[in-house]
């Protein structure tokens, strides 16, 4: 049985497909859901859906509170989504709004959280004039504060859960400007991990603590840094920490997070409906599969790979293993992070060969590069370097082919650039260190010694991308892919 293997270097983290019988698939990201979102607020529709008319039940005598992040990277939300709900729930009744604010400085520039906290403030002020009261009550970095996903780290939601529910966090503040401001000053702060800090009135009470007849919504579109809070808020029966106390709320996500789940099971948008993935057609057309990955990516060859599905489509057909990320510490600490460990899940998967396909994912260099520590950024690239060339040692063994990609770009620019490429230098003359997304096309590799003579790349999708992936799989696994997925990206010629 020869394999093929994916590999995604998420950069480049790195994703790599195998399949040792024979001589990908795209991810489901925020894009399509952030459209949903839009077209939902800009017609309205998303005031006449069962979502808002479950929440707004509780506007007469309760709170409204909207926890996301607060940013316009698009990547798991968007300001101005923020902004029309906030604009379209006050008219429609809500009288009292409290905002808990997650700062990026991952999808945008770090330090950019002051200029939407002074954004979001503004608009709170124009509510206010208008009667409503309204004000952010809480915050804190997306790293370390509620987005945590996989299940990798519980006390990350746990902080959340203390500042957003209960009104507690070691940092008080008469005002978040005051607050982020006062936090970034800390040395080696940035805006991802920042401490959670809760706002407070004159006498030093919270103003802002999610109570029993409150209405909640999570605000982000995508869903894997959602789920976690989503079980907190909505499962009553939960032990994956202590929530002193469980408010009955009225709460509902931007949209679903886990179909599977039917989580959360009250939404203001309906999700999209993602069927017949590369994956679930492979699986029904008899191809044996192996996905792994770490902790922190281990939904993005399964959970993300499967059309936002939890479980497998076939138990008897795949197998899916997840090797825990290191918890508790940022990962520049730990920069190698389990590439090993997950190169050697590929390996003895590929060697067994009872698989057609393996598809792994290594997070190094994008999960790294997020910090901004160059130097344990280098150890993370060499990390995965390691890794690709233990897997394609097997794949050369068992006569495979090995497919190599990125979803985008993070390592391979960490500076950041003025519209000549510059450099941009700090007030003591230092370069400027970027943490989030590069834009830059990502390269893919497709070989091995399975590869059939004459297969090369076309020269007529000048354009092609992530979602162009899954019908080139599906060829490489001997199928012609459907009619209506986008185009292979190789073609045969004979010689």
């Amino acid at each position: 049985m020869s394999s093929i293997t994916a590999l995604t270097i998420e950069m480049l983290g790195w994703n790599l497909l195998v399949d040792p019988r024979r001589k990908g698939d795209i991810l489901s990201s925020g894009t399509g859901r952030a459209k949903l979102v839009d077209l939902a607020l800009a017609t309205g529709k998303i005031y006449d859906g069962e979502g808002f008319n479950y929440i707004k039940e509780s506007f007469e005598t309760g709170t409204l509170h909207l926890i996301g992040l607060l940013s316009d990277g698009g990547v798991h939300s968007r300001l101005d989504q923020l902004q029309l709900l906030l604009k379209g729930a006050s008219e429609r009744g809500a009288k009292r709004i409290r905002v808990h604010i997650l700062t990026d400085g991952r999808d945008v520039l770090d330090g950019s959280s002051v200029g939407f906290v002074e954004t979001l403030e503004n608009d709170l002020s124009n509510l206010r004039e208008k009667g409503i009261d309204a004000q952010i009550a809480s915050g804190g970095g997306r790293m370390y504060v509620t987005m945590d996903r996989y299940e990798n780290d519980w006390d990350v939601v746990k902080r959340g859960w203390d500042a957003q529910v209960l009104g507690e966090a070691p940092h008080k503040f008469r005002s978040a400007i005051e607050a982020v401001k006062k936090l970034r000053e800390v040395p080696k702060a940035s805006d991802q991990y920042l401490p959670p800090f809760v706002i407070v009135d004159e006498h030093g009470t919270s103003v802002g603590p999610i109570v029993d007849g409150d209405a909640v919504v999570t605000l982000n579109f995508r869903a894997d840094r959602m789920v976690m809070l989503a079980k907190a808020l909505e499962y009553e029966n939960f032990d994956k920490f202590d929530r002193v106390r469980f408010p009955k709320i009225r709460y509902a996500g931007m949209l679903q997070y886990d179909g599977e789940l039917k989580l959360p099971s009250r939404y203001l948008v309906s999700p999209p409906e993602i069927e017949r993935t590369s994956g679930e057609y492979l699986v029904n057309n008899g191809v044996r599969t192996f996905a792994c990955s770490e902790t922190v990516k281990f939904g993005h060859v399964t959970f993300f790979w499967n059309g936002n599905r939890s479980g497998y489509f076939n138990p008897e057909m795949e197998e899916y293993v997840e090797i825990p990320s290191d918890s508790g510490i940022t990962f520049n600490v730990q920069p190698k992070m389990k590439a090993l460990e997950i190169a050697e899940k590929a390996r003895d998967a590929i060697l067994s060969r009872k698989f057609h396909q393996v598809r792994v994912n290594l997070p190094n260099s994008d999960m790294v590069g997020h910090t901004g520590d160059i130097g344990a950024t280098v150890v993370a690239c060499k990390a995965a370097d390691e890794a690709v060339q233990i897997i394609l040692d097997a794949i050369e063994q068992v006569g495979g082919i090995y497919v190599v990609t990125a979803d985008h770009g993070n390592a391979e620019d960490m500076v950041k650039r003025n519209k000549k490429g510059e450099p941009l230098l700090d007030k003591d003359g230092k370069i400027q260190i970027l943490t989030s997304h590069t834009l830059e096309p990502v390269p893919i590799a497709i070989g091995g010694p399975g590869l059939a003579p004459g297969v090369r790349f076309r020269k007529d999708v000048p354009d092609g991308g992530l979602a162009n992936v899954a019908a080139t799989v599906m060829n490489l696994h001997g199928f012609n892919a459907p009619s209506d997925y986008e185009p292979t990206l190789i073609e045969v010629v004979n010689n």
